[in-house]
């Protein structure tokens, strides 16, 4: 878009790309954005969970959003709510 050359998104995602017998496979494993000092979890196709990663490297559960619960499930999670 015009003027938004050098804006940081902060936004990040883990893909995977490679074949399956003889299928090619590609899509986002987890996506993550940074907003303000939250990490909104947005895809997460982990078996571990990313955000159970995040809190064993430090990061509280208050400075995480399950975005892709919907904000009315979001205030059950014990996660933060945005």
């Amino acid at each position: 878009m015009k003027g938004e050359d050098n804006i940081d998104r902060d936004r990040y995602q883990v893909l995977r790309a490679g074949w399956l017998q003889k299928k090619g496979v590609y899509g986002v494993l987890i996506h993550i954005d940074l907003r303000g000092e939250k990490l909104w979890v947005q895809y997460d196709g982990t078996e571990v969970g990313v955000a159970n990663e995040l809190m064993e490297a430090g990061i509280p559960k208050t400075d995480i959003v399950l975005a892709y619960h919907s904000p009315f499930i979001r205030q059950y999670d014990d996660f933060a709510v945005g």
